[in-house]
This record gives structure tokens, C-alpha cells and sequence, in this order.
């Protein structure tokens, strides 16, 4: 193949001019009209994805501000529920210890009172034997002496009788 040969590739002077002009015209409209406005739009879009990747960065230094702090927050909620439960443990054992000391109070009062019961119902018990010791005394003197004997000689043996009796044995045997 020869370089002439070929229309598509043959030099024509007059075509190219013309060509060269219309290249020119259609340069100079495109630029005027199509690329100033298309270059203006590319601007636009440049700075709005700037400006995107900024609110990004703000947003993702908000959102990491917000997590430290929320952090802080759970470690600080930690240490006062922990503070709340040690408080109220020791609360629960100074109650349970203020429950034992009330119990243990109650149970020696108790013990006292009862202690106070039964010494009341011995020395109750010891009177009504001091009685029966002096009745049965009267009577064996009565039988001794077989003369009836007055209230106020009664009295006076009873009072004798009494004195002469060593109670301090029987309360021995009882503790």
C-alpha cells in the first residue's frame, strides 16, 4: 500500500484549512460555552466533596469525643455502683449486727427475769415452808405438852421456832 493510495490519508490543503478552522470554531465555543461552565461545575463538586470529607472528619472526631466520654461515664457509673453496693453491705452487717445485739440483749433479759421469777417463787416456797415448819412444830407441842395453847402463845412459838431454823442449809441444796 502506498501512502497515497489511501483517500483517508491523502494531504489535502484546502480540507485542512477548513478542518483547522472548524477545530478552532468548535474549540472556541466549547471553551466559552461548554468548558468554563463544566470546569465551574467540577469546581463545585470539589468543594462539596471537600467540604463532605471535613464534616466527615469533624463528625468521626465528635463521634470518638462522644465515645470517651461515654466510656468515662460507664467506668464512672462502675465505681459509684460499686460504692453503692459496698455501702449497702456494710449497712446489711450493721443491721445484722444490731439484730444480734437486740437478740442478744432481749435473751438476757429474759434470763434475768426469769432468774428474778424463780428466786421470787423459792423465797415464796421457803415461806410457805417456814409456815408449815411452824404449824407442825405447834402441833407436836400441843401434843407434847396436850394443853391448847392461845393465839399469842402460838405466835410466840412460831416467831421462836423460825429463829432457831437454819434456812441458809436449805438454800444451799437449791444452787
Amino acid at each position: 500500500m502506498l501512502v497515497g493510495a489511501n483517500p483517508l490519508v491523502e494531504v489535502i490543503p484546502g480540507l485542512m484549512v477548513w478542518t483547522l478552522v472548524a477545530f478552532g470554531i468548535t474549540f472556541w465555543v466549547l471553551k466559552r460555552y461548554a468548558f468554563g461552565p463544566v470546569q465551574k461545575i467540577i469546581d463545585e463538586r470539589r468543594d462539596r466533596i471537600r467540604e463532605s470529607i471535613d464534616e466527615a472528619d469533624r463528625a468521626r472526631e465528635e463521634a470518638r469525643s462522644l465515645l470517651e466520654e461515654h466510656r468515662r461515664l460507664v467506668s464512672q457509673a462502675k465505681g459509684e455502683a460499686e460504692a453503692i453496693i459496698a455501702e449497702a453491705r456494710k449497712a446489711a452487717d450493721a443491721q445484722r449486727d444490731r439484730m444480734r445485739q437486740e437478740t442478744e440483749d432481749d435473751r438476757e433479759r429474759r434470763l434475768e427475769e426469769t432468774k428474778r421469777q424463780i428466786e421470787q417463787a423459792t423465797q415464796q416456797a421457803l415461806g410457805e415452808i417456814r409456815r408449815e415448819v411452824a404449824s407442825l412444830s405447834l402441833l407436836a407441842a400441843e401434843k407434847v405438852t396436850r394443853k391448847s395453847l392461845t393465839d399469842d402463845d402460838k405466835q410466840r412459838l412460831i416467831d421462836e421456832a423460825l429463829a432457831e431454823i437454819d434456812f441458809s442449809q436449805l438454800e444451799a441444796t437449791r444452787s
